[in-house]
């Protein structure tokens, strides 16, 4: 009897440490393959404040909450299931559907682009303007995009563990979702926020207290308009980047993919120094990524707005995006 109950013990511990191990090969996995993804992660956490830019400070949590559902939403019940399902049936679709991924990103910079170079944004509109309506138009832009940028995030993790069996890929993936989307919006949320708490100190007593709150308060315009410019390039090389790869993994064309990684190996034996050589030859590949995604994004642009769709029904949701001053679905914003 008591050899039968050591020897289940026994059993029980080994199943622990079986189970202990593999829960560790799952953390590091998913880190991994967040790694993989940091490019879309970085675009996804510098795109979606622009959502919630102008609005009341009681207003800004409440809507980063919404979108953050909606994008754990996007990622467990959509992309999930879809990207498991196809990369055990054909997986073959997957570079299909980056390359898909990666020219809506291209064409959501482009955007941005015309829209800053031909001053389509009000910023300045009035805060009391944005209704429910507006509020609600502003979510649903922003989840649209999240759809994107999150499939690209989870197709990318889900290539860097393509090699591992179905039931540790979902573990996997599932760690990703959920890690990512409270990295990136719990970010969101301290950037939103962080006027408010300027604010705050700046009613306190203490000259330091006021003087750092005076500084958050003062800082905050100008760190939007950097989140603004680092999510439109962010779009723009990470779609240019995604074409570029996939564009040659499926065959279709090597030559750009070839001469930039030559370019970017050249610099990199070059310039041999520890940190320098690898930074510029990842900013020689960054570069020429974006140069891709806006020649790519504004061929798009271009033929969406001679589409039926694409010209002419915006005016009456622009007020809603664009006081966002986040990127809008194509049909709600005029073009050229």
């Amino acid at each position: 009897m008591s050899a039968g109950l050591f020897g289940l013990l026994d059993d029980v511990a080994a199943i622990a440490r079986l189970a202990a191990a593999s829960v560790d090969d799952v953390g590091a996995a998913a880190g991994r393959a967040t790694a993989k993804a940091a490019g879309v992660v970085i675009d996804d956490t510098a795109v979606t404040p622009q959502y919630v830019h102008g609005l009341a400070a009681d207003r800004e949590l409440p809507i980063v909450k919404r979108i953050a559902i909606g994008s754990i939403r996007n990622k467990l019940f959509l992309i999930l299931p879809v990207a498991l399902l196809l990369n055990a049936v054909l997986p073959s679709l997957l570079p299909i559907i980056l390359m898909l991924g990666g020219t809506f990103l291209a064409y959501e910079g482009a955007h941005k682009v015309w829209g800053l170079v031909a001053g389509h944004h009000d910023h300045d509109a009035p805060v009391a303007e944005v209704g429910p309506e507006a509020e609600k138009e502003m979510i649903s832009g922003a989840v649209r995009t999240d759809l994107i940028l999150s499939a690209e995030i989870m197709v990318i993790a889900l290539n860097e563990v393509a090699d591992e069996s179905f039931w540790s890929q979902l573990a996997i993936l599932l760690v990703v979702a959920v890690v990512i989307t409270i990295a990136v919006y719990g970010v969101v949320a301290l950037i939103v926020k962080m006027d408010d708490a300027g604010l705050l100190l700046t009613q306190r007593e203490s000259g330091a207290a006021q003087r750092l709150g005076h500084g958050l308060v003062a800082a905050m315009p100008k760190l939007l308009t950097v989140i603004s410019l680092v999510g439109t390039v962010a779009m723009l090389w990470v779609g240019g980047h995604i074409l570029l790869v996939n564009i040659a993994e499926v065959g279709w064309w090597h030559a750009p993919y070839d001469w930039v990684h030559h370019l970017e190996e050249d610099v990199h034996h070059a310039v041999d120094v520890a940190v320098l050589g690898p930074t510029l030859a990842w900013s020689v590949n960054t570069f020429f990524s974006a140069l891709v995604g806006l020649a790519v994004g504004a061929v798009v642009l271009a033929v969406v707005q001679v589409l039926p769709f694409g010209h002419g029904k915006g005016h009456a949701k622009e007020h809603g995006d664009e006081r966002a001053d986040g990127p809008a679905a194509p049909t709600t914003q005029d073009g050229p």
